[in-house]
């Protein structure tokens, strides 16, 4: 049984990113306005968050700026309108999708830029590109950190395989992602062993990003931190693709640090985020989430069954599981 002592003690290596931007832009389009993303920012600030994660460095080749709010692609002077030169303890942080940008000329050198934090995002079939982004963020001079997805369905030697060529690079921090809310949190004890183990035999950290199709998105990040995983990422109401992530409330309620205040992130889901919820953006724990994390599915399908408003549960159970079985 886990020691009571890993998980009620302070941990000064613990670090809390804030996906609100980025992983609740996937609901709404990135289409924020500036006075909701500067309380955002601001509110971070007061609950002691570490990092902020504002949106994509996405390509403007690939996707259409018309469809977007400016957050799918993080233009720094965008930034810089919110946080100034940023003289806080606050971090900005980005995130790079393998194969979704053009990091070679759109993230420019960190002394020019307001942000500190590259995170790729790769799959597994990409290793030696996102291998790549690494090596030329850290060259820029920022933080990187490397986010694996759909784990839930990787083969542990594969997976094993591409940790040790990440933790081989400049990268920082190798993160656990629950991409598709299948995972239990004895599943996440396994995999925060093999990551552990891999990342201090190199000197890096281990992060985690839950989602929540299943209701345990923070039953699996407070897991990890069991676990000796230091870098959490949560967003505020649970705002994120889908079933959405770790509450950052619930999170930093959790937290015995006393760097971080709980206060705070209820004033601001009190003054911004239900009203987004009011004005109708969905996200959140429904069924059809439920049946995609059960299935260890990605959540596309149940995306697409939200946005047409359909209510035909079983319906949709039966179409999934036989997709599941194709």
């Amino acid at each position: 049984m886990k020691e009571i002592s890993n998980l009620i003690s302070y941990r000064p290596d613990i670090k809390v990113v804030d996906a609100t931007l980025r992983d609740g832009g996937l609901v709404n389009e990135f289409r924020f306005t500036d006075e909701f993303v500067k309380a955002l920012y601001l509110a971070n600030l007061r609950a002691g968050v570490d990092y902020m994660e504002f949106g994509y460095k996405a390509s403007r080749e690939m996707f259409d700026v018309k469809k977007f709010g400016k957050w799918k692609f993080c233009n720094d002077e965008d930034i810089r309108a919110i946080v100034g030169e940023n003289a806080t303890d606050l971090k900005i942080a980005v995130m790079a999708d393998v194969g979704r940008c053009d990091y070679k000329t759109d993230i420019i050198d960190r002394a020019d830029s307001p942000i500190d934090l590259i995170r790729v995002a790769t799959y597994l079939n990409a290793i030696p590109t996102a291998v790549d982004m690494i090596e030329d963020a850290a060259r820029k001079g920022y933080e990187v950190s490397c986010n694996i997805m759909a784990i839930s369905n990787a083969q542990e030697g594969d997976l094993k395989a591409a940790l040790e060529i990440l933790a081989q690079t400049p990268v920082d921090v190798l993160y656990i992602v629950d991409s598709y809310g299948a995972m239990y949190p004895e599943q996440v004890a396994r995999l925060a062993d093999l990551y552990v183990n891999i990342a201090t035999k190199y000197g890096k950290k281990v992060g985690i990003h839950a989602h929540n199709n299943q209701q345990l998105a923070f039953a699996n990040t407070i897991e990890a931190v069991g676990d000796g995983v230091d870098w959490l990422d949560a967003t505020y109401s649970s705002m994120g693709r889908g079933a959405g992530n770790c509450a950052m409330e619930l999170l930093l309620g959790f937290l015995r640090n006393p760097k971080y205040n709980v206060y705070p992130a209820i004033q601001f889901i009190d003054s911004h985020m239900n009203k987004l919820k009011e004005d109708g953006v969905v996200w959140g724990y429904d069924l059809q989430y439920l049946m995609t994390g059960l299935l260890n599915q990605h959540p596309r399908t149940a995306i697409q069954f939200t946005k047409e408003k359909r209510t035909d549960y079983a319906e949709f159970y039966r179409e999934v599981v036989v997709q599941d079985g194709d």
